[in-house]
């Protein structure tokens, strides 16, 4: 593995969540595969699980760690080629990505869509460019389209606490007091409908996903309906598609309760963190046994590290 940037570049999705349980069950075991390498967490953004469980991951494999929040501490990057650059911009990525990749073995990209301009956001120039540059292994720790190391993890987490072979997995939109990316139910979407699970995506309309990533699901816009028999209950807020990045309603009934719970299979509700309490999800849930939000983030650690113990074998 060069390249994780969604589910698209793993061969076998099952093999990698058993990996990644192996992997959980016994972390120090290939140490050997990370002595005297370097990854580059290279962070665009700000990051709280991402930033610490990929670290975390690399150390249990013997690795040596870079951070760099690229937004604050290095040179305002230049995207564009062939400009003259007079302007505010210091460094061009061909330069700053190539350079990255000379210090290190594996790099890590997180950047996040503008939700102005949905051509370029779906282009993701930023990512590719590191990519193209950097002449390295690359890792996306959040793009402007997906978030692929915390589906791995959300799917290992289902895989781990799943009590039927084939569970009713839901999608449900959330309320949120600002336009948020599409990235984490795009990639969610791509990884549900490649995984073994009857899967829907609910949400108010408006609302709906870009197709290239809910191909299989099932789609309404009844919560109610796609709660009825749910085992597992992914909540997120996202931004409208078309009209691109923008808020369509407050829609404050979408918010999660316990007693919408009661329609379910005593389901277990899910959430990538950061989540706005009492506006996305209650804190009767967040707080009660139906939520799995912590162990599913504990879960981004050997998500991380099965991917880089796959790329540090073909290094």
């Amino acid at each position: 593995m060069k390249l994780f940037s969604s589910v698209n570049d793993v061969t076998n999705i099952n093999a990698l969540v058993k990996e990644a349980l192996e992997l959980k069950q016994n972390p120090y075991a290939h140490q050997h595969l990370g002595k005297n390498k370097t990854l580059a967490l290279v962070f665009l953004n700000p990051s709280l699980r991402t930033r610490m469980s990929t670290q975390k991951a690399a150390l249990n494999l013997g690795m040596n760690v870079m951070v760099l929040n690229i937004d604050k501490e290095g040179w305002a990057l230049e995207l564009r080629d062939g400009v003259i650059m007079d302007g505010s911009t210091v460094e061009h990525i061909r330069e700053a990505a190539g350079v990255m990749g000379q210090y290190a073995d594996i790099i890590g990209v997180r950047s996040f869509p503008g939700l102005r301009n949905r051509e370029e956001d779906y282009s993701e120039m930023i990512f590719n460019k590191f990519v193209e540059f950097c002449k390295v292994p690359v890792v996306s720790l959040e793009s402007a389209t997906r978030h692929p190391l915390q589906s791995l993890a959300d799917l290992i987490t289902i895989e781990e606490l799943k009590t039927k072979t084939r569970p009713k997995v839901v999608l449900t939109w959330a309320p949120h007091i600002k336009p948020l990316p599409q990235a984490v139910p795009n990639s969610f979407s791509e990884w549900m409908c490649r995984a073994d699970v009857d899967f829907t995506i609910a949400q108010p309309k408006g609302y709906e996903l870009c197709t290239d990533f809910t191909q299989g699901a099932t789609i309404t816009y009844d919560q109610d309906e796609a709660l009825a028999g749910a085992d597992f209950i992914y909540v997120k807020n996202w931004s409208a598609y078309e009209p691109y990045g923008n808020i369509l309603g407050k829609n404050e009934e979408w918010m999660l309760t316990n007693e919408k719970l009661k329609q379910t299979n005593n389901a277990k509700v899910m959430h990538c963190l950061p989540v706005r309490r009492n506006l996305e999800l209650s804190d009767e849930i967040l707080d009660g046994s139906n939520s799995i939000v912590i162990h599913e983030a504990g879960n981004r650690v050997w998500a991380a590290q099965a991917v880089l113990k796959q790329m540090l074998e073909h290094l």
